[in-house]
C-alpha cells in the first residue's frame, strides 16, 4: 500500500495541521481584524423594567392600553 513515507507523512498531518490552525485563529492579530469588528446584538435593546417603580410605571401603561382596547371593542360594538 503506502509504505513507511505515507504514514509519516499522515501523522504530521494529523498533529501539525491542528496546531497551526489554532497557531493562526487564536492569535491576537485574528481576533483584531475579524472576530472584534463584528456585532451581533444591536447597542439598545428593549429592557424589562427592574426597578418597582419602573415596574408600576409599565403596568399603568399596559392597563391604559387595555382600557381603550376595551372602549374601542364596545364603541365598534354600538355602531
Amino acid at each position: 500500500m503506502g509504505g513507511a513515507n505515507l504514514e509519516l507523512f499522515k501523522f504530521s498531518v494529523y498533529i501539525f495541521f491542528p496546531i497551526a490552525t489554532m497557531y493562526y485563529f487564536g492569535a491576537p492579530e485574528f481576533y483584531k481584524t475579524h472576530v472584534k469588528q463584528i456585532k451581533f446584538w444591536p447597542e439598545k435593546t428593549n429592557r424589562p423594567p427592574t426597578t418597582r417603580e419602573d415596574i408600576l410605571i409599565e403596568i399603568e401603561k399596559l392597563k391604559a392600553k387595555k382600557k381603550i382596547r376595551e372602549t374601542h371593542v364596545e364603541n365598534s360594538d354600538i355602531v
